[in-house]
C-alpha cells in the first residue's frame, strides 16, 4: 500500500500544489485544514491545529507529515493569537507525531527566521536566528522552527525545515492578488524607496519539488535530519523590478516614480497603531505594515547551495517563466 502523507494547511496556496503533487506520484493524501477546500483530491479532515486532540486524530496512520499550516500576520498586534496557531500548533503536530510513532516531519518555515531588519546578501544556513521581534509572524516562525529541529531524533521522529522566500505562482492568494488590487485601485503608483535592494523569490512548484525531495530523503541519521534549508529560485532581483514585470505583463498602470521609504514606514506605523487601538484585525496583508516596508527596503537573498547538495534541489521553473505562467492564469481566470 502507498504511504499516507498528511498535509496541514492543505487547502491553501502552497498546500494545494503539494497535495496535487503527492497525489500525482501515487501517495494517499490527507488534508488537514480549518475549512474544507473545493476541487482538491485526497481525504479531508477538518482540523484546528490549536486543538491537540483534533491534531492527533488527523495524524492517525500517517507515514509522513508536511506541516504547512501557519498564520501570516505582520502587524504588531494579535501576537497571542498568531503564537497559538504558529507555535502551539506546531508543538501539537510534533507531539502528535511522536505519540503516534510517525517517523518523518517536514516543516514549512520561512526565510524571515533570520531577518533582524538588516541586509542579508547571499545568506546561508549559518546565519543566526533573528533576535528582534519585528512581527508576530516572524517571531512565531523562529521559535516554531527551533522547536521542530530540536525535537529531531526524539522518540523516533526525524525532522527538517525548509525556508522559502516570497512564494508566488498560480493560485496565489496573498502576494500577487494584493499587488493587483492596489494597481487596479490606483494605489500602486510609486516605488517605495529610492535605492535598489535585491530580494529572492520562489516559484511555487520549485518549493513543492524541494518539499518532496526533503520528505524522500528524511530519515533518522540522514544529512537532512535536524537541518534547515533556504529554498528560492536562486535569482535575486530588485523587488520593484519584479513588480514592474508583473504590471507590464498584465497591462496594469506602471509605476510613475519613487517615494522615500521613511515616509511610507511612518504611514504604516500610524495605520498599525490605529488598528491596534481598535483591537487589531487578522486580515489579508496589504503590504502596508512596518515589517513589510522594512523587508522590501533591505537586501534579503540567500544561497541555495546546501539544498542543492543535500536535497538535489535545482529550480526547474525560472522567475521569468513563473511570472508568465502566473500571469497567463490570472488573465485566463478573469482575475485582472
Amino acid at each position: 500500500m502507498s504511504q499516507l502523507s498528511v498535509v496541514t494547511g492543505g487547502g491553501g496556496f502552497v498546500g494545494r500544489h503539494l497535495v496535487n503533487a503527492l497525489l500525482e506520484r501515487g501517495d494517499r493524501v490527507r488534508v488537514l485544514d480549518i475549512v474544507e477546500p473545493t476541487g482538491l483530491g485526497g481525504e479531508f479532515v477538518k482540523t484546528d491545529i490549536t486543538d491537540p486532540n483534533a491534531v492527533r486524530a488527523g495524524l492517525e496512520g500517517a507515514d509522513l507529515v508536511f506541516h504547512n499550516a501557519s498564520l501570516v500576520h505582520t502587524k504588531q498586534n494579535k501576537a497571542d493569537f498568531v503564537w497559538n496557531v504558529n507555535y502551539e500548533g506546531t508543538r501539537h503536530i510534533i507531539e502528535g507525531c511522536q505519540e503516534l510513532g510517525i517517523g518523518k516531519l517536514v516543516y514549512v518555515s520561512s526565510g524571515s527566521v533570520v531577518y533582524d531588519g538588516e541586509d542579508i546578501e547571499n545568506g546561508d544556513e549559518s546565519l543566526p536566528y533573528a533576535t528582534k521581534n519585528l512581527a508576530p509572524y516572524a517571531h512565531s516562525k523562529v521559535e516554531a522552527e527551533k522547536l521542530v529541529l530540536a525535537r529531531n531524533g526524539e522518540r523516533g521522529l526525524a525532522t527538517t525545515a525548509l525556508r522559502p522566500h516570497v512564494v508566488f505562482g498560480v493560485h496565489d492568494t496573498r502576494f500577487l492578488p494584493a499587488l493587483i488590487a492596489h494597481a487596479k485601485a490606483g494605489r500602486l503608483r510609486f516605488q517605495v524607496g529610492r535605492r535598489t535592494w535585491l530580494s529572492d523569490y520562489t516559484y511555487v512548484s520549485n518549493l513543492v519539488d524541494a518539499l518532496l525531495a526533503a520528505g524522500d530523503r528524511l530519515e533518522l541519521g540522514s544529512a537532512v535530519a535536524g537541518n534547515a534549508y533556504f529554498i528560492t529560485n536562486g535569482e535575486p532581483m530588485p523587488f520593484w523590478e519584479f513588480v514592474r514585470r508583473v504590471l507590464e505583463r498584465l497591462g496594469l498602470p506602471p509605476l510613475r516614480g519613487r517615494i522615500p521609504h521613511q515616509l511610507v514606514y511612518a504611514i504604516a506605523a500610524v495605520k498599525e497603531g490605529i488598528d491596534t487601538l481598535r483591537g487589531g484585525t487578522i486580515s489579508p496583508e496589504d503590504g502596508l505594515t512596518r515589517f513589510a516596508i522594512r523587508y522590501m527596503c533591505t537586501h534579503h537573498y540567500f544561497s541555495i547551495d546546501k539544498a542543492r547538495r543535500d536535497l538535489g534541489y535545482d529550480p526547474a521553473v525560472s522567475i521569468d517563466e513563473g511570472i508568465e505562467r502566473t500571469c497567463q492564469h490570472l488573465l485566463a481566470s478573469g482575475a485582472v
